[in-house]
């Protein structure tokens, strides 16, 4: 396993980071004790979990993922020394979740609590904002027409920035995060939050998570640059495009307990024609380089520049094995050739 700095911080995470979002629906806990306790013996020390998990969200399991992890903490507290934990505090759009407010000091604050009970834990290693507070160009909003920036109100969006960040700032006093990251941002949300932090003298944002896969590179080169410059950990979501990758979706295929079966996400904006034939392309250059379809895309994910840590997620232990074996298969420039042919076909799978 290897790991690295995340971004300005003082903790060091492992390549693969293991995210958690299908424990409380499709995982029971014995399975989450399984992926923890497999992933910490093979060097996994990077978790990623948010207040609104499991996915898809409901009122009824809303928390249960944190539960989870706080469970196995509470019955395991020396594994804490083991993890750098990560979790998210929900911005507006359900309205079982303070009653659907959007990001403040004051509602960050109240989430921050109630994730700290859940986790059974003192201290997060690094809190992220979910998603902004602003509509931004992200799940399925970044073809042309999805979204307006012109239509933002700048004075107002950075209001709430300045509010949210003195939340967080209170946080980190208060001993109760150790430092803070975004999620599903641009460019410009992450500069106004730099130069908000440096006006503000509160310490910048360490990481940014985005969804970044084979079939959706939009972040690359210009936000991963940014982050790359301006030393944010970059960490990719859906590395497997919410499994579309591994081939098992393919001509309309839903196997049984798979995610796409499951309400809110059967296929959503990503089962499109091309990304289905670019898929069909990319398992054909992982039977020649001898990988699984999803140890091509896991790896691809690795070794792009930029990239700090890979978050993935199994609802099987075979299929998290798998997984984690592709972080020691490095991709031959003949196989990135040959990759590199297919995303210029298809460069927006979805």
């Amino acid at each position: 396993m290897h790991y690295h700095t995340l971004g300005s911080s003082d903790l060091n995470v492992s390549d693969i980071c293991l995210g958690t979002m299908t424990w409380g629906i499709q995982n029971t806990q014995a399975d989450a004790d399984d992926q923890l306790n497999f992933a910490l013996d093979a060097g996994i020390n990077f978790i990623d979990t948010a207040e609104m998990y499991p996915v898809p969200p409901n009122e009824q399991t809303y928390g249960d993922t944190e539960r989870c992890i706080g469970d196995y903490l509470r019955r395991f507290p020396e594994k804490r020394r083991d993890m750098v934990l990560m979790t998210k505090v929900a911005g507006s759009g359900f309205s079982y979740i303070r009653e659907g407010s959007e990001i403040s000091a004051a509602s960050l604050t109240q989430a921050l609590d109630a994730s700290l009970k859940r986790l059974h834990t003192d201290v997060i290693d690094v809190y992220q904002l979910h998603w902004p507070n602003r509509s931004t160009p992200h799940f399925g909003k970044h073809w042309p027409g999805k979204t307006n920036p012109c239509g933002v109100n700048r004075e107002r969006e950075v209001d709430g920035m300045r509010d949210i960040l003195n939340g967080i700032n209170q946080a980190m006093v208060d001993g109760k995060i150790r430092h803070w990251g975004l999620s599903d941002d641009t460019p410009w949300g992450i500069h106004t939050f730099l130069r908000l932090c440096q006006d503000m003298d509160i310490p910048k944002p360490v990481s940014i998570q985005n969804e970044f896969s084979l079939l959706h590179t939009k972040d690359w080169p210009y936000l991963i640059e940014m982050c790359a410059l301006e030393d944010i950990a970059y960490l990719p979501w859906s590395p497997l495009a919410t499994g579309m990758l591994s081939g098992k979706y393919l001509d309309g295929a839903r196997p049984k307990g798979s995610r796409w079966t499951y309400v809110q996400r059967q296929g959503l904006f990503r089962d499109k024609d091309p990304a289905q034939e670019a898929t069909r392309q990319y398992m054909e250059v992982a039977q020649r380089a001898k990988l699984t379809p999803a140890q091509l895309a896991l790896a691809w994910c690795q070794q792009v520049p930029g990239v700090t840590s890979t978050i993935i997620g199994a609802t099987t232990m075979a299929q998290l094995k798998e997984n984690v074996a592709a972080f020691s298969m490095p991709l031959d420039d003949a196989i990135l050739r040959q990759i590199e042919t297919v995303m210029r076909r298809y460069p927006a799978g979805f």
